[in-house]
């Protein structure tokens, strides 16, 4: 059985490719999965930006922005890393997350040094 989570990343510039690739990577080899802290590795990213055919209207894109499907990943681990990452512009990186049974993407970006959600805004009261 499997529980997917749906991302999107964006960032602001192409110099941010490097640690992309670095994100990537760890999704694929070291991200642990949720209810399975030993068991490593949750799925991968798989740059839009580059693929014209994937986006509707007559112009290119003009955003840096990779989607990926993961499998049983731990969340807020995931979150977690990603606003751990020294963006070049991190008030301008982006994570969209949909986790399975969410009918809406969570966004995440990094503000004061951490990752916070930003849309939709977090009920501070209900239990995670």
């Amino acid at each position: 059985m499997s529980w997917v989570t749906n991302v999107l990343l964006s960032v602001d510039t192409a110099e941010d490719r490097a640690l992309v690739h670095d994100f990537d990577r760890w999704l694929q080899t070291k991200a642990p999965r949720r209810g399975q802290p030993d068991v490593q590795g949750v799925g991968s990213l798989r740059a839009l930006h580059n693929s014209p055919g994937a986006w509707g209207g007559w112009k290119f894109p003009e955003t840096l922005l990779w989607a990926g499907v993961l499998n049983h990943a731990d969340i807020p681990v995931v979150v977690q890393r990603f606003g751990t990452i020294d963006w070049r512009a991190p008030a301008l990186a982006q994570l969209f997350v949909q986790d399975q049974e969410q009918g809406a993407f969570r966004v995440w970006m990094i503000r004061d040094g951490r990752a916070r959600q930003y849309a939709p805004l977090p009920d501070l009261d209900a239990d995670e």
